[in-house]
């Protein structure tokens, strides 16, 4: 009986809500049917049958008839819309949406900005191409990936001036529906190549054709720099199939791969128009991004293969300005791996040596970023760091044996390759077994120094100090860790900022728990088939992070969690658009033992450098606490397991949030921001500090001490 009325209940408590939504769609039928003639209320119909569900709870009826009054005043204003049969109208020209965007009433401001610029066109694919050329000028977006969210409506890509192809393709989109030309969002979730998904726009004027938003080509349409990819598309598989909107009802959903689990837009399947059969004597392509320095703009540079001798093979130029970040050069590659790069941009020039074709485009970046110019002389505070305990350090180097903690550590260690000028990689990979005898757990080990070969750096595989299940996400792993990249640092010449974490199997377990919550010492970490128990992904904002799982290891639903962890990885990253670096591989058919597949992530590793000193930190405490992440800290007992802080840097602002902001410490770097100008500190919205932080040798010798080459010179501790 209590079930019946808590069900009765919620059915009154929907009633409303369903009645104002049936009174808001009825006014609008009756607002067409009396003010937009027969043509109107059937296009008022038409978009009421297929409208979501959620929108015919939400929207105004003025909302709506402002967008459908609009529609048939473009109808009748322009000699192409006047042309066009009902169901092309209807479908789209008339709907107020493309995809999931927020809803809004754009027509209004659309038509009056479009009209004005299409009023002398004759065709509608003339006046499609002076949209695509005008419009994002007037309306002041263009291509960055700095915007909040790739499917935003335009007021929200308006009020920062960005947005990303997505976003690019609702506004040109919009556009071209505002003035009654039929506009969809065609776009694929991923190329056949694996180098990302797109989006773009496709126009009717007889026929459909293509254009790619805020790419003005002045040959015409049907041109764009995805054509290549698009035409290797597969129609028989969704992910790498094209598919074009449609307000209707159709066979397939739209690809949205920022919310890939939202169906609710349809779309109809256009590959058959892009793909073509490629050439079986196709060369190697090889996608190229050049960037000046880390996160910063792309640069055009010229990319070319050499021979032996040094001479020019093939070359392409890189893009630069505001062409979309998957709009990259392609070099066609000669002959067997591996292939001898070279990149000139101005005055810089880099060589590469590529030994395979990698799935993604290959991100050439031409500096890396030097250690600021201390504001205060640090030689003194580096030197007495790297003498104290030099001796220890020394002695466990050359014993294999590191002692913290309570507890001692032996490791193997391998050399690779010539230390460039900034000193060598460290390579940390810990072994598979747990919960065995120590001679399993030995046998282990001994495989795990053969088991990755780096082209450069100390690779190092250190034994577990016990033989537990458990055995490298203990309590004492931290320290140990911490004291082992130290003595490289002082005692090897190892560059702090390239240090890399591995692990196989039980290995693998200690990665999925070691990188979140040490995410500050490592450049990137690599996950080969473990399991990641109760750990949280929420410290990996600012760390490459893979996982690699044979599609068959089910023991513990290894294969599930890593594919799980996939999508929650892409949610955070959808989240948060500059963080949550990652890659997920995995491989079908493969068990527990990926045949030495994975090795392919190294030379991927190499190319990462430790983020120092980034703008933005996800700080959850983990059962092993920490007292400092990056450049924020915590006072004595504020290290509590579970406590979560988010800490931005805006200008010579910072703010952190959370349930907790007591007891704060902040390790502060003219790298991180201007030390020699006044610092706000925000806690949860509020103002906590404002000052100069002065530099103080004492606390770059803390600094040290804490975090291994991290050297922070200011330090502000609230209560």
């Amino acid at each position: 009986m209590r079930n019946m009325f808590t069900k009765l209940g919620i059915l009154l408590l929907l009633f409303p809500l369903a009645v104002q939504a049936e009174t808001e769609l009825a006014k609008l039928r009756g607002m067409a049917r009396s003010e937009l003639g027969e043509e109107g209320a059937k296009a008022a119909d038409f978009l009421i049958s297929y409208m979501p569900v959620d929108d015919q709870e939400k929207l105004s009826a003025d909302l709506l008839y402002s967008n459908l009054s609009h529609a048939m005043k473009a109808r009748g204003d322009f000699p192409w819309a006047r042309e066009l049969s009902q169901e092309l109208f209807f479908n789209d020209v008339v709907p107020y949406a493309v995809l999931d965007e927020t809803r809004e009433d754009w027509r209004p401001r659309f038509y009056e900005i479009c009209s004005s610029l299409v009023k002398d066109c004759k065709t509608a694919s003339e006046a499609a191409q002076v949209l695509n050329r005008d419009l994002f000028n007037k309306v002041n977006v263009h291509y960055n990936t700095g915007r909040k969210k790739p499917n935003q409506s335009p007021s929200e890509s308006m009020a920062s001036g960005k947005a990303t192809c997505t976003g690019l393709s609702i506004i040109l989109a919009y556009g071209c529906r505002s003035v009654g030309i039929p506009a969809r969002v065609a776009g694929t979730a991923l190329w056949s190549d694996k180098s990302g998904n797109h989006t773009w726009v496709e126009i009717w004027d007889g026929e459909w054709k293509f254009l790619g938003a805020d790419e003005y080509d002045a040959k015409g349409l049907n041109r764009g720099w995805f054509i290549n990819r698009a035409s290797q598309a597969r129609a028989d598989e969704w992910q790498h199939a094209i598919w074009a909107s449609s307000w209707k009802t159709a066979d397939a959903h739209f690809p949205m791969v920022w919310n890939p689990k939202d169906k609710t837009v349809f779309a109809v399947n256009v590959t058959e128009r892009y793909a073509k059969e490629a050439p079986a004597d196709k060369a190697l392509e090889l996608g190229v991004r050049v960037f000046q320095e880390k996160d910063g703009p792309r640069v055009e540079a010229e990319v070319a293969q050499l021979d032996e001798a040094g001479n020019v093979i093939s070359s392409t130029f890189s893009k630069a300005g505001r062409a979309d970040l998957n709009d990259v050069a392609v070099l066609s590659l000669k002959g067997k791996a591996p292939w001898k790069l070279r990149v000139l941009s101005g005055q810089e020039r880099k060589e590469i040596l590529l030994e395979k074709v990698p799935e993604q485009a290959l991100d050439i970046i031409l500096k890396h970023p030097e250690a600021a110019a201390a504001k205060i002389d640090l030689t003194d505070v580096i030197a007495a760091w790297k003498e104290e305990g030099r001796e220890e350090r020394e002695e466990e180097l050359a014993k294999k044996v590191i002692q913290a903690a309570g507890k001692e550590m032996k490791f193997l260690e391998r050399k690779f390759g010539e230390a460039p000028a900034e000193g060598h990689a460290l390579w940390i990979s810990m072994h598979g077994g747990g919960g065995a005898p120590a001679r399993v757990n030995d046998g282990q080990w001994q495989n795990q120094i053969k088991l990755y070969q780096p082209k450069e750096g100390y690779y190092v595989a250190p034994r577990a100090p016990s033989d537990t299940w458990n055995l490298w996400h203990q309590d004492h792993i931290d320290a140990l860790f911490d004291r082992l990249i130290a003595n490289y640092v002082i005692c090897r010449g190892v560059d702090p900022n390239r240090v890399y974490l591995m692990g196989y199997s039980a290995g693998g377990d200690g990665v999925y728990q070691l990188a979140p919550r040490m995410a500050d010492r490592f450049a990137a970490a690599a996950m080969m088939a473990g399991h990641p128990n109760e750990t949280k992904p929420d410290g990996l904002r600012n760390l490459p992070f893979e996982i690699f799982m044979g599609g068959e290891d089910g023991a513990y639903k290894r294969n599930q969690i890593a594919a799980n962890w996939k999508e929650l990885l892409a949610e955070k990253q959808k989240a948060d658009p500059n963080g949550y670096p990652h890659r997920v591989t995995i491989y079908p058919g493969l068990g527990h033992w990926m045949e030495r597949k994975d090795a392919e992530v190294l030379p991927r590793m190499a190319e990462k450098r430790r983020a120092e000193w980034p703008k933005k930190v996800v700080w959850l405490q983990d059962d092993v606490t920490h007292e400092r992440f990056y450049w924020l800290g915590v006072k004595f007992q504020g290290e509590v397991k579970g406590r979560k802080l988010i800490g931005e840097v805006d200008g010579q602002t910072i703010r952190v949030t959370g349930e907790d902001v007591s007891g704060l410490k902040f390790w502060l770097s003219d790298e991180l921001l201007d030390l020699d100008q006044e610092v706000v500190i925000e806690l949860n919205g509020k103002e906590a500090f404002r000052g100069i932080v002065k530099h103080q040798p004492a606390v770059a010798a803390m600094s040290l001490r804490l975090r291994c080459g991290m050297i922070a010179t200011g330090l502000v501790v609230l209560d």
